[in-house]
């Protein structure tokens, strides 16, 4: 079975971590996603701090990882198509929005399970930017 777990893993945490190592234990091969930072803008509004190839190169390395797949358009279902795999894993932060549920639905219509794993909330890269932003702004007021 192939799972694919898609991320920015920018400012890669613990939290990164826990998600590929759920996603390789409910998988016989695991491909990550890394979303271009292009994409990373649209979808978030956001430049990564890390570039691309420098984010997939950290991925790569990372013992639970078979495959790395550079995401360079927003549709999941055409990622699908491009790289296709058997199982979907996304944080549950998604589980029951809208955005979810539609992701849950398209996937169906081609045989692919969406499963969620618990979102560490106490760690993620928004986080991490915003105090990376704050220490910047006091040394240079300072």
């Amino acid at each position: 079975m192939i799972g694919y777990a898609p991320g920015a893993w920018d400012l890669f945490h613990v939290g990164h971590l826990n998600v590929l190592r759920h996603a390789k234990a409910n998988c016989d091969y695991l491909v990550a996603g890394v979303v271009d930072d292009d994409m990373l803008e649209l979808a978030k509004g956001i430049r990564p701090v890390i570039p691309l190839v420098e984010r997939a190169e950290i991925i790569r390395h990372v013992t639970f990882v078979d495959e790395v797949f550079v995401e360079t358009q927003p549709d999941k279902l055409e990622t699908w198509r491009r790289r296709p795999f058997d199982v979907f894993f996304k944080g549950d932060d998604w589980k029951g929005t809208a955005k979810g549920l539609d992701l849950e639905r398209r996937f169906a219509q081609v045989g692919v399970e969406v499963v969620y794993f618990p979102y560490t909330v106490h760690t993620s890269s928004t986080f991490l930017r915003e105090v990376l932003d704050r220490e910047i702004r006091s040394r240079v007021r300072g």
